[in-house]
């Protein structure tokens, strides 16, 4: 029975960030994940924040090539609707910033990631966990489907949406789905993007296209789930046509520069963020829209805050007062993001004249009243390192 102060669980972008941090406050740190990962062509938007944390562990210098900054973010009402939004247009200048952030390939990312936990050393155990349980001496055993078992003194999971480490300590959630799928994509297009993510709101949920290096960029198409499920079965040329009408032709003419793979759009919460020995990081915590770029930054966040609840260097890590350190700084940040990303995807959904005004003002205030525009972008890019400005 192998022994370890800390079991990661999970080899996604946050497992192995999660690994990575607390490897380097000194603690005995082993990974367990499947061998293989799904086939994932999706990008992430890395706020500055997540940006300024991937730097303190030593990833970012590794993978920053592979990225385009985002100086600027544009967000057009695309809607046909008698209210409409005017454009606003935010430049990372307005707050002292370089770029608001940087996206990258997940699996560029990733690849950065798993070649410094090899490069450190850390443990790798090629398996799933099916559950874990306190033991008598204060310690945690995982079961792994190779039949052995894994101690620890604190287990952090990062293994997604159907966590069994948070089904396995009883950790209560609720989910919800939308009536909406993401198409997502990568192009190719003849006009430079000049760094600009433009999203345009549309009735069935947001276009956003985020630049990737040279004439590339990404898309998430968020749509009705038949039109998205109709588009993904177009020939790439049909699809492109698609593409480059809905975006306006900002970009000139479109290619596909990837398959286009189609996600229906759901949302999760959990009552607790850490129980048993055991805390949740990533989606086995939460769950969004990919809508704001919340759902990876979040999970950085997730991670800097087990890093802070960890301060000191405690012999247990996984003693009671850690977790419930590490559960109040999750909480009121993660319910908050929540609320805020789903209320504003159905602002998107509904036809209720009242809440478009209220909507179209919003923007309206934030394109015309400074301080208001830089603690809105403030607030955004902040988290999970220092807030830049």
């Amino acid at each position: 029975m192998p022994s370890t102060d800390i079991l990661v669980v999970g080899s996604g972008p946050v497992g192995l960030a999660a690994a990575l941090k607390v490897a380097a406050m000194g603690y005995r740190v082993a990974i367990v994940a499947p061998a293989t990962r799904p086939d994932d062509h999706r990008t992430a938007a890395l706020l500055a924040g997540s940006v300024e944390f991937l730097e303190s562990l030593g990833v970012w210098p590794l993978v920053k090539d592979q990225s385009a900054p985002l100086r600027s973010l544009r967000i057009v009402d695309a809607t046909r609707r008698l209210i409409r939004a005017p454009e606003v247009l935010f430049h990372a200048s307005e707050i002292g910033l370089d770029a608001f952030g940087y996206n990258i390939a997940n699996a560029a990312l990733t690849a950065g990631l798993d070649r410094l936990c090899r490069e450190r050393g850390i443990e790798r155990i090629e398996a799933s966990v099916e559950r874990i349980a306190v033991t008598a001496d204060d310690a945690v055993v995982a079961h792994i489907d190779t039949g052995e078992t894994i101690t620890a003194r604190l287990v952090a999971a990062a293994d997604g949406r159907r966590s069994r480490v948070r089904d396995s300590i009883g950790i209560a959630e609720w989910d919800w789905r939308y009536d909406q799928s993401a198409l997502v994509t990568n192009i190719r297009h003849t006009l430079p993007h000049d760094e600009t993510s433009t999203e345009f709101h549309t009735e069935g949920g947001p276009f956003t296209l985020v630049p990737l290096p040279g004439q590339r960029s990404s898309l998430v198409w968020v749509d009705r789930p038949a039109e998205a499920k109709r588009r993904a079965a177009l020939a790439p040329e049909a699809l492109a046509a698609e593409i480059e009408a809905r975006s306006q032709s900002i970009l000139g003419k479109v290619a596909l520069d990837g398959p286009a793979q189609v996600f229906p759009l759901s949302g999760m919460g959990v009552r607790a963020f850490a129980a048993q020995r055991a805390v949740l990081l990533g989606e086995a915590a939460h769950l969004f829209p990919p809508i704001g770029a919340q759902g990876l930054n979040l999970g950085y966040s997730d991670v800097a805050a087990l890093g802070e609840s960890l301060a000191g260097h405690p012999e247990d890590p996984g003693e009671a007062s850690r977790l419930a350190a590490y559960d109040r700084s999750r909480r009121a940040d993660i319910y908050a993001r929540t609320a805020a990303v789903d209320a504003l995807n159905r602002t998107l959904l509904t036809g209720f004249l009242p809440v478009q005004a209220v909507r179209g003002l919003g923007l309206f205030l934030l394109d015309r009243i400074p301080a208001l525009r830089r603690a809105v972008m403030l607030r955004g890019v902040g988290s999970p390192a220092n807030p830049p400005g």
